[in-house]
Formats: structure tokens, C-alpha cells, sequence
């Protein structure tokens, strides 16, 4: 079967089982041609599709969009209130954060628009058009102007969006990014065309003993009794049109928002999550699996296991360096756990003996079809291959490029003493400039250098002890030679006597840049051989690279094919999805029983004023031992917290709605079970499970607690 013909009946195919319901992460744009419609009606949704999707009106899909980087948030008013997780809030919160203003632990709540922060540099993105550009993309390759392997590829698919944006009816129109992607490992191709917020300002955060209640204990774990939510709102023109930060500026009037459910949840409910899912590897072999558990996974677990032990201490001992560094970490920490837990699941979840079962079938498949006969071995082979590379890569990356923060640009001083040498003065300027930018980048209010130092001193050796000398970059050499292994001496002379150690090393040397100046320079010696190790493991990882893609574009066509009339879906590429299931409990292990929710009962029990994961702050405590709930306690006058679900969802699904039968919103998705952390490679029916944040809880919470009764007046709510 040609690309063409799969495609098609994979498009055309109905969902004819059951077994698998809640795995998949949907296309709003071929609900209407794979007919899930109908299986999600029959799980109990009420609308129709062009309410969840309509290209050509308004649909449930306006009220969702990317929140910064990588989450999601939705509109819950019609004057453009966003609601998502506290996680993803973080960054914002924290950037707002002082010692004096410590919103972190205090919270933030307004009382008027007026006090509404602006957040430089968040941005709210809603999907605005969605085009299949697969057969332009196809007549490109056809008519030799690109190969089909680079058909996959940024700078291609950059160009070609650029393209197609300035021969259509958006080109000049405010807000408008457009973005193409390949889809089923190139398989088919969308282009997508968003519109971009950047006023965005913050609204309302609870203290982190409340967002963040139960801290990495608790991280991916259930049951959970986190209230993880964040709001912000959208500003625009006075024509509602994207516009940088202005006083003039006014609420963005939505056309479509969440009404809010108040009606409760039943075990067994209808529950949908509409969001963009960051990453998933549903398709990879057997050997890949392992290959990303010994060569990424542990990587990260090794690295990050040292580096936020140095965090820990010195955010232990100072709240302005806590502040400084909570974002750093709680990042660093969510992977750092979630990869530990992966590979955990992949073996408690013979992840390894499934994969290696759909091989067998696959190859049993393959049999008389040329292109795909072999083709999981031409994989294992490469996989075989590149490992050693990525191992390196993954490793030098985590210590020298996440973890230690301090270094000089290379490319930089190589143009600085160009300039010097050929006396280029108007390239001696722009190189100056470019090395302000770079300090005042390292140099800024969430770093501190001995922080950084600490780091470096940690990392470094043990950098040494995770590869072998000839793998570590030429900096390794002069620590054995002229330090004689000594890395705090060199680690130290590193960030005292670069040129990059202080604002007055820095000025120094800007009024009188010298060649023996930069080739003496500590810091631009260390950042050099870092990178050219970086680019070395890259490029070795990266020799095979367009084999392996198109081995894997063949694969997944065929997986495809070897699975209809049931169709696929691709892997999540932080584009919108649809998933949809069920209200549901878990028994994660013989004897154990989790019940679908929690209560604020769990947060009692969980208290403990000496591990500040587990503070819960006093006047949460009155109101709960009080029972003062009002309106949002369930039937039994209990108050729910989080509740779980069926949803297939990952990492850029944080901040998701949560919708019942009828388009109401009824949580915020957030986190996914420790007990199959593997769902990334492959989704187990019966054990994985959505966590969520039951919108109930975060009502309570921002009226009882935030006093923000105003807010909660301009939203929709069902009783």
C-alpha cells in the first residue's frame, strides 16, 4: 500500500474497538473523517463535532491555547481569564517574587484589574487556522526541490511556512505565526497557523503550600491533594488585536470560554482533555527503548541527582536564593523524577517484552513487502550504532550545558579578535555589545555565582567518573596537568580570573581588549572545549540521522497499516489534541485500591510543619477543620481536591481542561501515576491515569482563601 492509500484508510477508518478507548492523542482537524465522534458519544458526550472543532466558526478549540513554552491554559470568561497549573505559572510567579514581595510563599491575589502584573516574555497562543499542506509538501519532494528526508526538517518546513503565510489572506495581520510540522514521522503534514498574545499579565496564584503541596514527595504520585492552578489575563488593542504591553491596552473580549460545572463527579463520567501534548515515542522498537533508558534517562537521573543536591543546600539556607533558584529546580527536579520513574515502569511493565511482541507481529506483516520487510533490524543496527554518541552527548549536555551556567562565548571572542587584528572597529562594537548581552544574561536576578560555583565543583568530577578521559572535553586536560587534578582550585580560578568573573573583569577588559587577553581567558578556553565536544558527540549521533527517519517513517506507515480498520494517531508534537475517557479508580498493585478522588481530609493528614512540602498554612487549616466550604463541597459536605482519569496525556498537557459530556469544565489536568510513567512509549489501558485538579477545590480556594470572589463573579458556573 503507497503513502497515499494508507493515509487515506487510515483517515477513513472507523473506531470498530473498544478495548483500547482512552489511549490516543486525537486530531481536532479528522474527528469528522475517523467518525470517534460516535465512540465518544457512546462513553457519554453530549455535542457534536463542529462544538469541539470548526474551522469555519467558533468551537470549544477557541477557549484553549500553549501557555508560555510548554503548557496549556484556557479562557474561563468571556474577558480573556486564563486558568492553568501553578507549575506553569511558576516561572511568572517566581519572576515576580522578592524577599519583599515573596509571591511564592504568600500567593498572589488582586482586587482590582488595576494590580493585574504585567509578565514580560509570556505569551498566550491560540490555534487559529489548521491547513494539509501534505500534498504540497509531497509535489515538493516529487519535483526534486528538497529530499524526503529534509521534507522533515526545520529549516524546510520554516521556509515553507513563511511561504504559504505570505500568499495567504493572514499575511500582515497582527499575532500571526505560522508553523509547519510533519506528522506520523512524515507521513502527513499540517501547517498551523497561530495567534499570539503577548500581553499577558497575572491575576492569581495560591502560596506554594497549596500549589505545590506535597513538593517532589508527592510529584507524579497519587493519591495527590495538590491545588495546582495559576490565572493570568490576555490584553490586547482596542480592537482586540495582539499588541505589546500597553497602559491602553484592554481585556481580550474571547469568543468562546468555559462555562464551569459545580454538578460533580461519578465514577465512570464522560472526560475529555483538549491540549498540546509535548512529546510521546509510541513507535520506537525495542532497541530504542533501551537505548533511551541507559543513554538519556540515566543520563539525566545521574546528573541532576548531584546538581539539585548543590541547589537543595543553598536553597535551604537563604530565601532570597531560594527564590532565585525555585524555577531551576522545580524544572530540573519534575524530569529528573519523571525519568526515574520511567525507567522503573518500563520494567515493572514488561514495556521491553510488549514492544518486542509487536515486532514479531510486525515482522510476521512484513512478509512480501519489500518496504517493510527488515525494517526493525535496519533500525536496531543504527540504534546499535548511535548509542555510544548519544550517551556522551546526553551526559556532557546535562553537566555542562543545564547544570553549570558560567562560560564566555567562543564565537564571540573569535569576532572580537578578528576585529582587534584587522583593525574592524564596527565589528569590535557589535562584539562588544554581544558580550554585555551575554553577562547581563548569566549575570541576571535569578543567579548567583557561588551557587554556580558549588555546582561546577560537583559536576565536574563527577563528569569525569560518568565517561572516559578521552571522552571529556580538552579543559580535562589542564585540570590534570596544570591543576593536577585539582578541580575546586581550577573551578575556582575559572570564575575568579576570567574575563567573565565580575562586572569589573568585564569592564576591564571592554576598555582595552587584547588578543593575549581572550587566549589567556579561563572562561572562553572552557566554554570552547565544551562545544566543540557538544558539536563532536552531536554530529557523530547525527550521521545516521536520516537513515534512521526514514526507517522510521516506513515503520510507523506500516504499523498503520498493519492496525487498520483501527486508526492511528501520531505522536504528540506540542500541537492541539483531543483525548478522551473516563472518570476512573485504579488498583495500581494486588491488594491496593485507589479511589478516584481526594479530599481535603488527605491534606490534613498529610500535614507536617517541619517538612516544608507538607505546611499547610493556618488559615487553610480553619477553613477546612471548620468545614467552611460554601458552594463547593460535594453532597456529603466534604470538599474534593483532585480526581483521576483515563485521559491519555503528557508532558505540555499540564494546565488542560478537563470538560464533562457537555463542554463544562471540570478540572485542570496536571500529572500522570508513577505506576506508568512509561505511558510516553506505551499506553497501558488498565494502570495509567490523568491526575487532576477538580475545579471545585480551585473555586474554594480563590474565594476562601484569596479573597478573589470578583473573579469568581465574571466566570459562568453551573450549579
Amino acid at each position: 500500500m503507497n503513502v497515499k492509500k494508507y493515509m487515506a484508510a487510515l483517515v477513513a477508518a472507523v473506531f470498530t474497538l473498544s478495548a483500547q478507548a482512552d489511549e490516543g492523542m486525537w486530531l481536532l482537524q479528522l474527528l469528522k473523517q475517523q467518525n470517534s465522534i460516535d465512540m465518544m458519544k457512546k462513553q457519554g458526550l453530549k455535542l457534536e463535532a463542529d462544538s469541539l472543532y470548526n474551522p469555519d466558526g467558533v468551537s470549544l478549540k477557541d477557549a484553549v491555547g500553549i501557555f508560555g513554552g510548554g503548557c496549556t491554559g484556557e479562557i474561563i470568561s468571556p474577558e480573556g481569564l486564563i486558568l492553568t497549573n501553578h507549575h506553569c505559572g511558576y516561572s511568572a510567579i517566581q519572576q515576580h517574587s522578592s524577599v519583599e514581595h515573596d509571591y511564592l510563599t504568600d500567593g498572589f491575589w488582586v482586587m482590582s484589574r488595576a494590580e493585574e502584573l504585567p509578565t514580560p516574555g509570556l505569551k498566550f497562543r491560540f490555534v487559529h487556522r489548521i491547513v494539509d499542506i501534505t500534498d504540497l509538501v509531497n509535489a515538493r519532494v516529487k519535483a526534486g526541490e528538497v529530499t524526503e528526508y529534509e521534507a522533515m526538517t526545520r529549516p524546510f518546513l520554516r521556509k515553507l511556512a513563511q511561504e504559504e503565510l505570505e500568499k495567504s489572506d493572514l499575511n500582515g495581520k497582527p499575532g500571526i505565526e505560522p508553523l509547519a510540522l510533519p506528522f506520523y514521522a512524515g507521513n502527513k503534514y499540517y501547517l498551523i497557523y497561530y495567534k499570539v498574545y503577548s500581553d499577558v499579565r497575572m491575576v492569581a496564584a495560591p502560596p506554594s503550600s497549596v500549589g505545590k503541596f506535597g513538593g517532589e514527595t508527592d510529584n507524579w504520585m497519587w493519591p495527590r491533594h495538590t491545588g495546582d492552578f495559576s490565572m493570568f489575563r490576555i490584553y490586547a488593542d482596542k480592537n482586540g488585536e495582539p499588541a505589546e504591553y500597553s497602559t491602553d491596552n484592554v481585556p481580550l473580549k474571547t469568543p468562546q470560554y468555559f462555562h464551569i460545572s459545580l454538578k460533580g463527579l461519578a465514577e465512570g463520567d464522560y472526560a475529555m482533555i483538549m491540549g498540546f501534548p509535548g512529546s510521546t515515542e509510541r513507535y520506537l522498537t525495542q532497541s530504542e527503548v533501551k537505548q533511551a533508558m541507559t543513554a538519556t534517562n540515566q543520563a539525566m537521573i545521574d546528573v541532576r541527582t548531584i546538581y539539585l543536591d548543590v541547589l537543595r543546600q543553598f536553597m535551604q539556607a537563604s530565601d532570597k536564593t531560594r527564590i532565585q533558584y525555585a524555577n531551576k529546580f522545580a524544572g530540573s527536579s519534575n524530569y529528573w523524577k519523571n525519568s526515574i520513574g520511567m525507567n522503573k515502569a518500563i520494567v515493572d511493565n514488561n514495556v521491553l517484552e510488549t514492544k518486542a511482541e509487536q515486532e514479531r507481529r510486525f515482522a510476521e506483516f512484513a512478509k512480501g513487502k519489500p518496504e517493510y520487510e527488515g525494517v526493525v533490524e535496519k533500525i536496531d543496527a543504527l540504534v546499535e550504532q548511535m548509542t555510544p554518541a548519544l550517551h556522551r552527548m546526553n551526559y556532557t549536555a546535562e553537566a555542562l550545558a543545564r547544570a553549570i551556567e558560567f562560560g564566555c562565548p567562543p564565537a564571540v571572542m573569535d569576532n572580537m579578535k578578528e576585529a582587534i587584528e584587522t583593525k574592524n572597529d564596527s565589528l569590535l562594537q557589535a562584539s562588544k555589545a554581544q558580550l554585555e548581552e551575554v553577562y547581563e544574561s548569566i549575570y541576571n536576578k535569578d543567579y548567583d555565582k557561588e551557587v554556580d560555583r558549588a555546582v561546577a565543583k560537583a559536576i565536574l568530577p563527577a563528569l569525569a567518573g560518568f565517561l572516559k578521559p578521552e571522552e571529556l572535553p580538552a579543559f580535562y586536560q589542564t585540570i590534570a596537568k596544570k591543576y593536577k587534578g585539582d578541580y575546586d582550585s581550577y573551578v575556582d580560578d575559572l570564575f575568579d580570573t576570567s574575563i567573565f568573573a565580575s562586572r569589573e573583569s568585564l569592564d576591564k577588559f571592554l576598555k582595552k581588549p587584547s588578543v593575549k587577553a581572550i587566549d589567556r581567558d579561563m572562561a572562553t578556553a572552557y566554554s570552547r572545549a565544551k562545544l566543540a565536544k557538544l558539536t563532536e558527540t552531536a554530529e557523530e549521533y547525527g550521521k545516521h540521522a536520516d537513515e534512521l527517519a526514514m526507517l522510521h517513517k516506513a515503520y510507523i506507515r506500516g504499523l498503520g497499516e498493519m492496525k487498520l480498520p483501527t486508526p492511528s494517531y501520531p505522536d504528540a508534537n506540542f500541537t492541539i489534541r483531543l483525548t478522551y475517557g473516563n472518570v476512573k479508580s485504579y488498583n495500581p498493585k494486588d491488594g491496593v485500591h485507589y479511589k478516584f478522588y481526594t479530599t481535603t481530609d488527605g491534606i490534613l493528614e498529610k500535614e507536617d510543619p517541619t517538612n516544608p512540602e507538607f505546611v499547610v498554612p493556618a488559615k487553610l487549616k480553619e477553613l477546612i477543620q471548620n468545614k467552611d466550604f460554601g458552594r463547593y463541597a460535594m453532597a456529603d459536605g466534604t470538599m474534593p481536591v483532585c480526581f483521576l482519569t483515563t485521559n491519555d496525556i503528557t508532558g505540555g498537557n499540564s494546565g488542560s481542561p478537563v470538560i464533562d459530556g457537555e463542554g463544562r469544565l471540570i478540572g485542570t489536568a496536571f500529572d500522570g501515576n508513577w505506576e506508568l510513567l512509561s505511558g510516553d512509549i506505551n499506553f497501558d489501558d488498565n494502570l495509567q491515569r490523568c491526575i487532576a485538579l477538580d475545579i471545585r477545590y480551585m473555586l474554594f480556594i480563590l474565594d476562601k482563601l484569596g479573597g478573589c470572589s470578583h473573579l469568581i463573579n465574571e466566570m459562568t458556573i453551573v450549579e
